[in-house]
């Protein structure tokens, strides 16, 4: 199964902050116990890189990228740490080139026609929209759908349990990310517990079994 696939089957792309990377194992965890099997650390916090490094190296079963990639450096460092998939919030075409050329899948930003055709001349089939509560939402992405046919969108920004279903069913929907699945406040209390239940209750919800 490749990434892109990966990242389909789960459903859910928790975007995951780590303040101390001691919790990137118990948090790896936890979101596989959820039925989540992918992972994509943010690049927010100085402990970004090793947490994926910890993940990488001690969760064989846990698919882990790495995401607010803002530069080239914070792209080949999370590559180099082991994250198998980057995600940015904007197009970069220099970390767009390199994931290309390094056979790296990479999703990048993209919330105007201008930036979802640079997406499509790089042959890019899945595309991040961010943050998608802000940029119109579903009725936004439903109509860059209707232009660019081949591609599908990755949403994060506003999506939560209560309305995960209503983006899954679309099938220009890819996946959906977000935070609310694993909660800043939940890793650094070691309340994993919690993460695990917010994970099994989002897919239950994107497949209208709850």
């Amino acid at each position: 199964m490749t990434v892109l696939e990966r990242l389909a089957q789960a459903i859910v792309v928790p975007v995951v902050v780590i303040d101390d990377e001691k919790d990137a194992v118990p948090t790896a965890k936890a979101l596989a116990a959820g039925g989540v099997d992918v992972m994509e650390i943010t690049f927010r916090t100085s402990a970004a890189a090793q947490a994926i490094k910890e993940v990488a190296e001690n969760c064989s079963d846990m698919l882990v990228g790495a995401g607010t990639i803002l530069d080239i450096d914070q792209c080949k460092l999370a590559v180099e740490m082991g994250a198998k998939f980057i995600v940015s919030p904007g197009y970069n075409a220099e970390v767009v080139d390199w994931c290309i050329e390094h056979d790296i899948p990479v999703t990048p930003g993209c919330v105007t026609p201008t930036e979802v055709m640079a997406a499509v001349n790089k042959e890019l089939k899945v595309i991040k929209f961010f943050p998608a509560n802000i940029y119109g939402g579903l009725n936004a992405i439903k109509n860059l759908s209707a232009l660019f046919t081949g591609v599908k969108f990755m949403p994060t920004g506003g999506i939560n349990t209560s309305n995960i279903k209503e983006y899954t069913d679309m099938p220009f929907i890819h996946a959906v990310g977000g935070s609310w699945v694993c909660p800043r406040n939940d890793i650094a209390a070691g309340n994993f517990e919690n993460i695990t239940k917010l994970c099994t209750e989002a897919r239950a919800a994107a497949k209208g079994e709850c």
